[in-house]
């Protein structure tokens, strides 16, 4: 199968386990340690925009400065979340990966990624929410299991043992 022709699949990551558990599931369940893998793997994190910050910080007292202070904490963040990802990948022998990091709401940056790049299967960890804090924060997996225009894979984290 041809580069441009192998289906894509697209794994969203942020900071947190949830993610990294779905990144190794998707590694582990599309991506057998063969010669020639069947799919291609984009990375896709998502960074809110610095703006919601602003109430944060007093208007006219160091408010640029503060700003940009944020926003270059969500970058350096953001490349964390990558190195990590890339990491993940590269302990589990995947070296061709892309990645992609965009400013936004990570429940629209997803399904606009999915569009871009015309993906198969969207991967995304699930944070275990309740129904409550579900409707106060909203669900990025659920929004996007309705909305994105392909098929949409949620992982949810292990039970521990007892």
């Amino acid at each position: 199968m041809t580069e441009t022709h192998k289906p894509v699949i697209l794994v969203a990551v942020d900071e947190s386990d949830h993610s990294f558990h779905a990144l190794k599931w998707a590694l582990d369940n599309f991506f057998a340690p063969t010669e020639d893998h069947n799919f291609k793997l984009i990375i896709v994190h998502a960074v809110v925009s610095p703006a919601p910050y602003l109430g944060l910080v007093q208007i006219g007292k160091g408010s640029s400065e503060s700003l940009k202070a944020v926003g270059e904490n969500l970058k350096t963040s953001a490349a964390g979340t990558i190195q990590k990802a890339k990491e993940i990948c590269s302990s589990k022998s995947i070296e061709d990966v892309s990645t992609e990091v965009s400013q936004g709401d990570p429940r629209h940056v997803l399904c606009e990624a999915v569009d871009k790049h015309r993906a198969s299967i969207l991967v995304l960890g699930s944070h275990g929410y309740g129904a409550i804090k579900r409707a106060v924060l909203g669900s990025v997996s659920d929004y996007c299991a309705h909305h994105c225009r392909c098929n949409v894979i949620i992982i949810k984290n292990p039970k521990p043992q007892r």
